[in-house]
């Protein structure tokens, strides 16, 4: 787990909020699923579940934790972006929040934690000589730092996910806080709540 101390207002009082990132595995997805049912109006199926899992990245999706108690949690998948050209992105699958703790910066630091992974994994590793080692260079010369013998987000070229139409406060939370732009509306993507239809919401990471 990584700690990150949140100077902010909670219940009225000035305190530092401690937040922890942990891993999603077999162990503990069961608190991913009461997460998920808090926080949003669909239910996801066990392939959902399984995919997270079997990613085996505490990077890409993790939990935020307060106190030991899991209040939240971020997933998200890389994937193939274009089948014309050799581009991923970053698929933000979930990010959801207990109402407790919403308005804390949690969200925002869990989004910016995968942001950094993607920063962290294209900044080239320096050497006390001052010259890029143990890098991978890209045809376009671009330094990359592999994770694990494989860099995962090589080809990731932007961010996105889908936002229900009538859920202004997503729209403007990526919008405002991550410079996110708005992009076509999809008609009837989601298949058990109204309204159906849904924006997509991007950004370009390069």
């Amino acid at each position: 787990k990584s700690e990150l101390k949140l100077r902010t207002l909670m219940a009225g009082e000035n305190k530092a909020v401690v937040v922890e990132f942990g891993g999603i595995n077999e162990q503990n997805v069961e608190q991913l699923r009461k997460i998920n049912s808090a926080c949003f109006p669909v239910q996801y199926n066990d392939n959902f579940y399984k995919e997270i899992t079997a990613q085996k990245n505490d990077d890409l999706s993790k939990f935020a934790y307060v106190n030991g108690y899991v209040v939240g949690a971020i997933c998200t998948r890389v994937e193939q972006a274009s089948v014309d050209e050799k581009r991923d992105r970053i698929y933000i699958m979930t990010l959801g929040v207990l109402a407790a703790y919403r308005g804390l910066g949690i969200g925002s630091k869990l989004v910016k934690s995968v942001l950094d992974y993607y920063t962290d994994c294209n900044s080239p590793v320096v050497s006390q000589d001052g010259d890029a080692d143990n890098v991978q260079n890209s045809s376009d010369s671009t330094v990359l730092k592999p994770i694990s013998g494989k860099n995962f987000v090589a080809d990731v070229d932007e961010i996105m996910l889908h936002v229900q139409i009538s859920n202004e406060d997503a729209q403007n939370f990526y919008i405002k806080k991550f410079n996110f732009t708005k992009g076509e509306m999809v008609e009837n993507y989601y298949k058990r709540i109204d309204p159906p239809h849904c924006y997509i919401l991007f950004k370009k990471l390069r």
